[in-house]
């Protein structure tokens, strides 16, 4: 989506959000996305598996102890785990979700771990909604507003459903830039968008899940 220039800031980590108005996005992420449905027809949660970029991954590992060289246990991650997670709060964790156009609200995150492999981090965590959701129409948004992150779907099975086999569930990729986007996306470093722009909304990616 967003041209891969340098890549010199990373995200998830406390400290680095703290100055996140400061920094243009350079952390990519790939995803699948799994929606969860109960047996009675209702949406409960949203389950993800972020993978990051390999810069971010090597650059987050920084001072994680291991006892393999290369190797990350989920246990030697579970520290920098909670740490994303709790960072990932306060921007509603880049999902956001409606049912029938009315705004669903998430509980917070579950279940949540990281995995190292091919020298990318992982982040598996799931959102359970505040209130199970009845809807015919479902659309879940993945994007960060202020575009600190680049967030991609994988190419591979990037979204499934769980729990609804009579719902027809697709996904629209994020639109090109145009050029005059792309020039205001190349001025974000020395420019930053204000912490409360939405900008990144233009961006999104789209899941949709319909239902009778």
């Amino acid at each position: 989506m967003i041209n891969r220039t340098s890549c010199s800031c990373a995200i998830l980590l406390l400290l680095l959000f703290v100055n996140r108005a400061e920094a243009h996005p350079h952390v990519w992420v790939t995803f699948h996305s799994e929606v969860l449905y109960a047996a009675d027809g209702s949406m409960t949660d949203v389950r993800h598996a972020w993978t990051f970029d390999e810069m971010f991954s090597a650059y987050a590992l920084q001072g994680i102890s291991h006892a393999k060289k290369g190797q990350y246990t989920r246990e030697e991650l579970a520290s920098l785990a909670q740490t994303n997670v709790d960072s990932l709060k306060e921007y509603d964790y880049f999902t956001y979700a409606r049912a029938d156009g009315k705004k669903l609200k998430f509980a917070g995150s579950v279940d949540y771990w990281l995995e190292y492999k091919n020298a990318a981090l992982t982040l598996h965590f799931t959102l359970p909604l505040k209130a199970p959701a009845s809807a015919k129409a479902v659309q879940i948004e993945i994007y960060d507003p202020s575009i600190f992150v680049d967030f991609e779907f994988a190419k591979d099975k990037p979204v499934s459903l769980s729990g609804a086999p009579h719902c027809l569930l697709t996904y629209d990729l994020p639109h090109q830039p145009t050029a005059a986007e792309q020039a205001r996306l190349s001025q974000l470093d020395a420019v930053p968008l204000d912490p409360s722009s939405t900008y990144g909304e233009i961006f999104a990616n789209k899941i949709l899940v319909k239902c009778p």
